[in-house]
């Protein structure tokens, strides 16, 4: 006997066929997520303090970013220790969705592989470079009663000294400061003893007091004593003068080739998608072209230097292997 409320078998074979054909139905691809991308707030990690030149930086760049995206905000989470390292390794185990960046300096993804026998990440292995953001100049300031202007002219008076090496502060072994010393001492070949202190604050104090003759600091950091003429300015750690202080030299004038200066960059964990680094790419460098964003970081003794993922790779391994050498000859080294 034939059911009148069955459907014919026709029918009933196409149903099949059509649910069949939706249970296979591929997932939506990753680029189609990526279309939203952000849908939800990214947070950028700054594995140093609050209120330093990197901090500021990210700070600036993650306000910006919000505006030239206008889908989420961009929050930035101080994740500090070990001279960096701890951030930076939290930021390389991070998911590579783009919600979670980094913000860090030369410091601590040039300098710290070859200072610390435990890193807890891979400096190049474990980051997708997105782009630079700026550089900020290291000066070499002396107490103003030093008998030397110029570099050429410390030069002369370091090796009229050898027998009582002019001291040099820093702000503690390993920092770039103190490497910056070293940097100067193999490069000219003269002779300085290094003073380290715990943190830069007390290492400019006991400058100012003419306790310790000369030494490195940030443009920000003795910004105020320059102008204030209770330090003197020799030169720039950059290749070039700083258009921050372009009055003062750079080293390079006088020792070629001499080049150190600090630079900020973004970074994303390794594996991000291709289309979520160019969108956080074009978007960074948007917003560090905005004439506020310039004018703030600026006043910080900032340049702003974007760059293409390709080149800010390049940078880094070029900077990892002159710091090797550096940190090396120094016998510098932090357990």
């Amino acid at each position: 006997m034939t059911d009148r409320f069955a459907l014919p078998r026709r029918t009933l074979l196409a149903a099949a066929a059509a649910l069949a054909a939706g249970l296979a139905a591929p997932a939506p691809t990753p680029a189609l997520a990526q279309d939203v991308y952000p849908s939800r707030p990214v947070i950028v990690v700054v594995p140093q303090a609050a209120g330093g030149t990197n901090d500021i930086v990210a700070r600036v760049l993650a306000d910006k970013m919000g505006d030239v995206l206008g889908q989420a905000r961009f929050v930035v989470e101080n994740r500090v220790g070990a001279g960096g390292n701890i951030g930076t390794a939290s930021a390389a185990r991070a998911t590579p969705d783009g919600y979670t960046l980094i913000v860090n300096i030369s410091s601590t993804q040039a300098i710290n592989p070859a200072l610390f026998s435990k890193l807890g990440f891979d400096p190049v292995k474990d980051f997708e470079p997105i782009t630079m953001l700026a550089t900020v100049p290291n000066v070499l300031v002396a107490h103003p009663s030093l008998k030397a202007d110029t570099v050429a002219e410390l030069i002369t008076l370091a090796r009229q000294n050898a027998a009582q090496p002019l001291q040099y502060a820093s702000a503690g072994n390993g920092t770039l400061n103190h490497l910056l010393g070293e940097m100067l001492k193999s490069r000219a070949g003269i002779p300085l003893t290094h003073v380290p202190y715990r943190g830069v604050a007390p290492a400019i104090n006991d400058m100012i007091a003419g306790h310790v003759m000369l030494g490195f600091a940030s443009m920000p950091s003795v910004m105020s004593q320059l102008q204030g003429k209770a330090l003197k300015a020799l030169a720039m750690s950059s290749a070039q003068r700083s258009p921050a202080a372009p009055e003062i030299p750079a080293i390079a004038e006088t020792i070629p080739g001499f080049s150190a200066d600090l630079w900020v960059a973004l970074f994303a964990p390794r594996g991000l998608p291709v289309a979520i680094r160019d969108k956080l790419h074009d978007a960074a460098v948007k917003a560090m072209n905005d004439p506020g964003v310039q004018e703030k970081l600026k006043a910080q003794g900032a340049t702003i230097v974007t760059s293409t993922p390709d080149e800010l790779a390049k940078r880094l391994d070029t900077d990892l292997a002159t710091w090797a050498e550096v940190v090396k000859a120094a016998g510098a080294k932090v357990e």
